[in-house]
């Protein structure tokens, strides 16, 4: 495609939620590219460890939830693979995390728009009102130019760690999605810490203690949260995952967004049930005839400081409730510190034509568009970066086929597909 044409829309970024709008975008007559600078789709691979599930039903794909007759759903590509039966048999809804990447591959196989191996640089309106889109080839070795009439920034979030522990970080300290390149050497060490209390903290915990009887380590899993709680999955507890609940959301005062947010931490924080009885059960069955594992839970007990000695990590630790700190050695620490929205550098060349709020957050319209100061018709969309202004949906895979629908019949200017008003069985508000 000529650099000099003009796109009806650019992605930033190929993770789920792009996909699935380039998926969708097919049965449009959309001229699109999409860029990202990883060599190939990749969805969390430091985190696809055996045994472990999405948190979300296979109808959660990219395209079902909109579009079930889509070619790209997750049941044509069983039909494809020959393994209908095969998970007709597995009776289960959640599916694992492996085959998930795996069929999120075999959809961007398929669709030749996307771009891996481009680095988005810089994003800027031109006089017309187009975007301006500066893409970095790293195949190529050079920067090519290309111009759309929308953009759709589906960056996500990445992963965070808290300043003071960054100077540590490396082979031996590191964030959770770190996890599966580094599990060699982890294996090795003597003595491991693993932060947090999400189900990333959980399923690393739950991967090592099974190992531990192989390699002899001390394990141990302190997090600042008030337990090892399960995650809200009540049916009607997910109805918040609904468009429903996100439209009214939106429409409540920023201060109050910010307060319920505040309070739904178990919503998409916690652990599954089943991982948290898996942990339990392996506990139960190693302290049979009353023996010890070398293993150490605590909650309520926050990571304060790391410091370096002699080749291993010196942790202070604070148990708020007691009020009382503690030291122990480490020679690992596993962070799982979560996830944060960011605003890429490739936006640096937009900075002072986008709305922000007193916060410095983007303000994002109800329609996934980014207020702009100088609206016109060609618009910024966002995926995944609305937790602020949307509600704890915007990074369920359970909604990605909605917003991209929502953005798709606003790119073409007519319903392409269908968004209910009412999904849920309860109501949100007066």
């Amino acid at each position: 495609m000529a650099n000099e044409q003009i796109l009806d829309v650019i992605g930033v970024g190929i993770g789920p939620f792009n996909l699935g709008l380039a998926a969708l975008l097919e049965k449009t007559k959309c001229r699109s590219l999409f860029f990202d600078k990883k060599p190939c789709f990749e969805w969390h691979p430091g985190m696809l460890l055996e045994g472990t599930t999405l948190q979300v039903p296979f109808l959660a794909d990219v395209v079902t939830m909109v579009d079930p007759t889509s070619p790209y759903s997750f049941l044509n590509y069983l039909h494809e693979h020959k393994r209908l039966y095969r998970f007709y048999f597995f009776e289960k809804f959640h599916i694992p995390r492996t085959e998930y990447n795996h069929y999120c591959q075999w959809v961007a196989k398929q669709l030749p728009q996307l771009q891996f191996g481009f680095e988005v640089q810089n994003i800027e309106q031109t006089e017309e009102g187009y975007f301006r889109v500066t893409v970095y080839s790293y195949n190529e070795k050079k920067q090519n130019i290309y111009h759309a009439k929308h953009v759709v920034l589906g960056v996500g979030t990445r992963p965070y760690v808290p300043e003071k522990f960054q100077p540590f970080l490396g082979d031996r300290v590191f964030h959770s999605s770190q996890y599966l390149h580094k599990r060699e050497t982890v294996l090795k060490a003597r003595s491991i810490t693993v932060i947090g209390s999400g189900q990333s903290s959980a399923e690393i915990f739950h991967d090592l203690f099974l190992k531990q009887p192989d390699y002899d380590y001390q394990l141990s899993w302190y997090t600042r949260s008030k337990g090892f709680y399960p995650m809200e999955y009540s049916k009607l507890g997910l109805e918040h995952f609904s468009p429903d609940y996100t439209r009214y959301f939106y429409q409540l005062p920023k201060q109050k967004k910010k307060a319920v947010l505040s309070n739904q931490s178990l919503l998409y924080k916690g652990i599954s049930f089943t991982t948290i009885a898996n942990i339990y059960d392996l506990l139960y069955e190693r302290t049979v005839g009353n023996k010890t594992p070398s293993v150490h839970l605590q909650a309520l007990t926050e990571l304060v400081s790391i410091e370096e000695w002699n080749n291993h990590y010196c942790l202070s630790l604070y148990q708020h409730e007691q009020e009382k700190g503690m030291q122990i050695e480490s020679d690992v620490v596993i962070l799982a510190t979560g996830y944060h929205p960011y605003i890429p550098d490739c936006l640096n060349g937009m900075m002072n034509m986008i709305e922000w709020d007193e916060s410095g957050q983007l303000v994002i319209q109800e329609d996934y568009r980014v207020k702009l100061k100088n609206e016109n018709q060609n618009h910024l969309f966002i995926q995944n970066g609305e937790l602020h202004t949307h509600g704890v949906g915007a990074p369920d895979l359970g909604l990605g086929a909605f917003r991209n629908a929502t953005i798709i019949n606003q790119l073409v200017g007519k319903k392409i597909y269908p968004t209910y008003e009412t999904n849920v069985f309860q109501q949100f508000g007066m």
